[in-house]
């Protein structure tokens, strides 16, 4: 599943599972623009990337920021003359419920998970619509299910579902599809840092390992191996999708282990 003389963006994608997703477009021969808020983190990658070999570039965005987003998308297609694919996995995670969650950090989930998404896609769509064009969102189980103490989060996920059947059912005629991903718990510098809230941050794994039928959490290659086929035309033909990648973990019925923080 090759990608050669293809141009990918991906947001988000220094870190996490943005990161395995730019690696592995990188490694199948895809000039890779990853957009990200780290620019020590994206630089790195860019530099990694490159002295394998890889055709990459960084750019610096805040993805709430259209402008931003914009600004480097237009690069990516000045530089390499074309725009396949664009996956969205910038998203950050905060703590609270329909009480307790105010406005800022509403504000701050959404900005970022789902009207980043949104940025990407119209800087973007234009580009494709002459030769078509694939668009990934990274969105979460808590988009088809939800967990306790994580509204705006699982607000941005859900949206997100629905911001991708409105981009696949709106361009199809021209050629762009639209997928969502929907990863179980990811071994992902966000999962550290929620771990790193509890006491006994290793609990918080192995509650997170037990959670899953298949006995453990994903690592991020496995989320991306699933997302770069999406990208592909070997799935051309599907569109508005919603693709679960979560050890089982939403197959089940019963009770799910809570962690101390919980």
């Amino acid at each position: 599943m090759r990608f050669d003389g293809k141009t990918v963006v991906v947001t988000g994608g220094a870190l996490g599972i943005g990161q395995a997703v730019s690696r592995l477009f990188a490694e199948r021969g895809a000039a890779v623009s990853i957009l990200d808020y780290d620019e020590a983190a994206g630089n790195a990658l860019c530099a990694d990337l490159t002295q394998a070999g890889a055709n990459a570039m960084f750019h610096h965005v805040d993805v709430a920021k259209f402008d931003d987003v914009k600004t480097a998308v237009d690069a990516t297609h000045a530089s390499y003359g074309s725009l396949d694919a664009v996956v969205v996995s910038a998203g950050i995670q905060r703590y609270g419920t329909a009480v307790t969650t105010d406005d800022e950090q509403w504000d701050e989930v959404l900005d970022v998970n789902l009207r980043g998404a949104w940025n990407a896609a119209r800087a973007a769509i234009p580009f494709m619509r002459e030769n078509g064009g694939s668009i990934v969102n990274v969105s979460s189980v808590q988009a088809l299910a939800s967990q306790q103490n994580v509204l705006a989060y699982t607000i941005s996920k859900h949206g997100l579902i629905g911001l991708t059947r409105s981009i696949a059912m709106d361009f199809a005629a021209e050629g762009i599809r639209a997928n969502a991903v929907c990863p179980g718990t990811v071994d992902t510098p966000m999962l550290k840092w929620a771990a790193s809230l509890d006491p006994d941050p290793q609990s918080v794994y192995d509650a997170c390992n037990a959670m899953h039928p298949l006995g453990r959490i994903a690592q991020p290659r496995e989320i991306a191996e699933v997302v770069v086929f999406l990208a592909h035309e070997s799935a051309s033909f599907v569109t508005g999708a919603v693709w679960t990648v979560d050890g089982g973990l939403l197959t089940q019925i019963g009770g799910v282990p809570k962690t101390e923080s919980e």
